[in-house]
């Protein structure tokens, strides 16, 4: 039993190592982010929100903070791009 578990950590590892599945492990863990993050945004705004618009203020909130970074490095480090 403990091979096994073993031999399941390490596959895991290749897959999150692996450059084909980067895209959809990303999505995930901004998805899983978004879910953390949604409570907050619910508590902050006033009144009442329904959970589709928490989502979606979190998730605009997620996007606009990646662009922040991305254009960050692109300004900082352009012979990378």
């Amino acid at each position: 039993m403990k091979y096994l578990l073993s031999q399941d950590v390490l596959e895991m590892v290749a897959f999150i190592n692996a450059k084909s599945h980067r895209i959809p492990l990303t999505i995930f863990l901004i998805l899983c982010f978004n879910v953390l993050l949604s409570p907050v945004v619910a508590a902050a705004t006033p009144g009442k929100v329904s959970h589709w618009q928490v989502y979606t203020i979190s998730l605009l909130g997620l996007v606009i903070v990646a662009l922040c970074i991305y254009l960050f490095v692109v300004i900082f480090q352009p012979e990378k791009f």
